[in-house]
């Protein structure tokens, strides 16, 4: 019996309207409605996912750690009808919800009459959980740079497919179980590891980030699953772009990263030395600087991107010529700085953990 048709039957036995979700608060399935409607099981019925706030409230009423049904109350200003949680506890760990809605009805009794089935729905979810961590870890030998480990991991994902690195919110490991279905996943501490059919890979990051990161690097797209490893690491390093440079961020793709797939490569030492090209320029001159070669030495355009009369630019640059000792009319000189100022912005992102292989030390 598939989650659905537990579902189906649960809302039939209870003539209540049911809801399943997973940890993440993902909509798994769903009953036909019977009885009132809230706009609650409503948005969670058409975005597939409860919102920020409404999980949140119902968060707190403990139902993550509960071992039995939890009843929670109406909020008119959220929009919610009471309604009761009954945890999917396996083993002592959470894998989803079943949501039932009550107008006070459910009683202990009735809900006892569904017990097997709430029972059957956890055991499902957890294992697709254990089916899902251990294809993670087949991810980490997939992605990782020694050809024999690659060789032998079997992992099957059919078409294009791209790698992602995420950045955890919070220094703990993703549950995989919560993770998008159809996307394989090492989860790492900090960085988790992601591998995504193609055509999904910037909406799986953004969907990560938004559970559990502060950014995200999206590989270039592979025909061949057993070069995904190449994608691994582009995927790291356009996470570290993501992570210091702002408008890459929160989730920077290799394929759109201009000079920054170049400067990512760099180490910490050989990004001070080109950075040390524009080290003359304060914060004013060198957003001016950056955004006069940003616009190909356009006065007219950086002018008014910056909001400034050209006057007052030509003013800047000049100031910035004699600072450095550069020629803005040369176009060599304009390439030494425009390679400065853009490491500069690698070198003075906030510090972060070292992105390794999924899985090792």
């Amino acid at each position: 019996m598939d989650l659905q048709e537990t579902v189906d039957e649960i809302a039939g036995i209870l003539d209540a309207s049911a809801t399943l979700e997973d940890r993440s608060f993902q909509m798994l399935a769903y009953a036909a409605q019977s009885g009132d409607i809230d706009t609650v099981r409503r948005e969670s019925i058409l975005r597939r996912r409860a919102s920020d706030e409404v999980r949140a409230y119902f968060e707190g009423y403990g139902i993550a750690t509960a071992a039995g049904p939890v009843r929670i109350p109406a909020d008119r200003g959220l929009g919610v009808l009471a309604r009761v949680c009954v945890p999917l506890r396996h083993r002592g760990v959470t894998y989803g919800y079943l949501w039932l809605l009550d107008s006070g009805a459910l009683g202990d009794e009735r809900l006892a009459r569904v017990a097997p089935l709430v029972e059957r729905a956890a055991a499902a979810l957890a294992r697709e959980a254990r089916s899902r961590q251990d294809l993670g870890a087949r991810l980490r030998d997939l992605l990782s740079a020694d050809p024999e480990l690659r060789a032998s991991a079997a992992i099957d994902l059919p078409g294009p497919c791209a790698a992602i690195a995420v950045q955890s919110g919070t220094g703990g490991v993703v549950p995989l179980w919560t993770l998008p279905r159809g996307v394989i996943a090492d989860a790492g501490d900090p960085v988790t590891a992601v591998l995504a059919p193609a055509a999904q890979a910037e909406a799986v990051a953004a969907r990560v980030i938004g559970m559990y990161g502060t950014a995200a690097g999206v590989g270039g797209v592979r025909d061949d699953v057993g070069e995904a490893w190449r994608s691994w690491r582009e995927a790291t390093l356009a996470l570290r772009v993501a992570q210091r440079v702002p408008r890459h961020a929160p989730v920077a793709c290799w394929s759109s990263l201009g000079v920054h797939r170049l400067l990512a490569r760099l180490s910490a030492a050989e990004l001070a030395d080109l950075a040390a090209e524009a080290a003359m320029l304060d914060g004013e001159l060198a957003h001016t600087v950056g955004t006069y070669l940003d616009h190909a030495g356009h006065a007219g355009e950086t002018a008014a991107r910056l909001g400034v009369h050209r006057q007052t630019l030509y003013y800047r640059l000049a100031k910035a010529e004699r600072a450095t000792g550069l020629d803005l009319a040369d176009g060599e000189d304009r390439l030494v700085l425009h390679l400065g100022l853009k490491a500069a912005e690698l070198l003075d992102g906030p510090a972060r953990a070292r992105v390794r292989a999924p899985g090792r030390s």
